[in-house]
């Protein structure tokens, strides 16, 4: 009875669903984009190192060669994963871009166990352990309980290792640390449960139509912004459904394929102010995201006739009059597939 009153208590304060939190999913698939590659440069050039240094006597140093060519191996996988995994369904973007996280957070908590034991460095290895969580906090969302399993092994290795070369005061210091992390874990989910409950109230009053032309409403008004091109960008974003959109491809749509990437540059980050500019004057949060020059809307916070239509909604297929946010050149190639997609379903 009390486990399940808990259990009630931690739903309710804690708990969000997969998709809710398939925008967090496509944040750590960016991150990991940024992230992978210079663990995978750490890697690779201290196994070269290795190589050219101790080439004459390599098995006095195979232990180093073994932990940095896994840095090597599993950061590369990570990096291949993370840009395979941009194509996910909404419904599974957070299960499949969060994996890899979980991945390169108990690869590293192992190197703390690593570079303690068999590296006989257990400075570095304590000093790993605590990178490893608070980095991981910083940058990612995950499961805290799936968080805690990895604090807890490798400290649980860990700890005979700093009773022996830190004394008791060390071991708790190190066993409180650990603590801290998991309950700053369970506090940052929190955090994240208030703002998805916020950010679905805003939902209820942002809405796209794309039947036609294309508009943005929020609180029953159209959006409106200061450069004419804000709208067809936002439009565009809306139709990639959530998916990151680089520079160079936003420049081809707005643009043209031949327009060039450094002359239209400063005419994109003027549409990016812009856009960012209108959302904050209407307090409208966390729908357009722009990150690492990757660009994309979350498509969780606004009511679309194209995304029900996807979802198989019976009334936005028989709104569709074979009309895609006619405005825009690139939009009739869309509305081709839409309107294929329509007759499929009505025969």
């Amino acid at each position: 009875m009390i486990f399940q009153e808990v259990r009630g208590k931690y739903r309710e304060r804690y708990e969000i669903s997969y998709q809710d939190l398939a925008d967090a999913g496509e944040k750590n698939r960016i991150r990991l984009l940024v992230i992978s590659p210079f663990l995978f440069l750490f890697g690779l050039i201290d196994v070269i190192v290795v190589l050219i240094l101790h080439h004459n006597n390599l098995q006095d140093y195979l232990v180093s060669l073994i932990y940095f060519g896994a840095f090597a191996i599993i950061s590369g996988f990570v990096y291949v994963y993370s840009i395979l995994a941009k194509r996910v369904s909404q419904d599974k973007s957070y299960v499949s871009k969060t994996i890899p996280v979980y991945v390169i957070i108990y690869t590293t908590f192992t190197a703390s166990v690593y570079n303690f034991y068999i590296l006989e460095q257990p400075f570095n290895g304590v000093l790993t352990y605590y990178l490893t969580g608070f980095l991981g906090l910083i940058s990612f969302s995950f499961s805290p309980f799936l968080f805690l399993i990895g604090l807890s092994v490798a400290m649980g290795v860990m700890v005979p290792g700093i009773y022996q070369n830190f004394g008791v005061t060390g071991l708790m210091d190190s066993i409180l640390g650990a603590i801290l992390m998991f309950l700053f874990s369970v506090y940052k989910r929190r955090l994240e449960k208030r703002q998805v409950v916020m950010l679905k109230k805003q939902t209820k009053n942002l809405v796209a139509k794309t039947f036609g032309n294309f508009t943005l409403i929020y609180e029953g008004k159209v959006v409106k912004y200061t450069r004419t091109k804000s709208e067809e960008l936002i439009g565009y974003l809306i139709y990639k459904n959530g998916s990151s959109v680089k520079t160079k491809e936003l420049i081809s749509v707005l643009w043209g394929d031949h327009a060039d990437s450094t002359r239209y540059g400063n005419n994109l980050r003027n549409l990016i102010v812009d856009i960012k500019h209108t959302m904050s004057e209407l307090e409208i949060h966390d729908f357009f995201i722009a990150e690492y020059n990757n660009f994309r809307i979350n498509p969780e916070l606004v009511k679309c006739d194209y995304y029900d239509f996807l979802k198989g909604n019976p009334t936005a297929i028989k709104n569709f009059a074979g009309e895609f946010m006619s405005q825009y050149s690139w939009a009739e190639d869309v509305a081709a597939f839409l309107e294929q997609k329509a007759l499929g379903r009505n025969e």
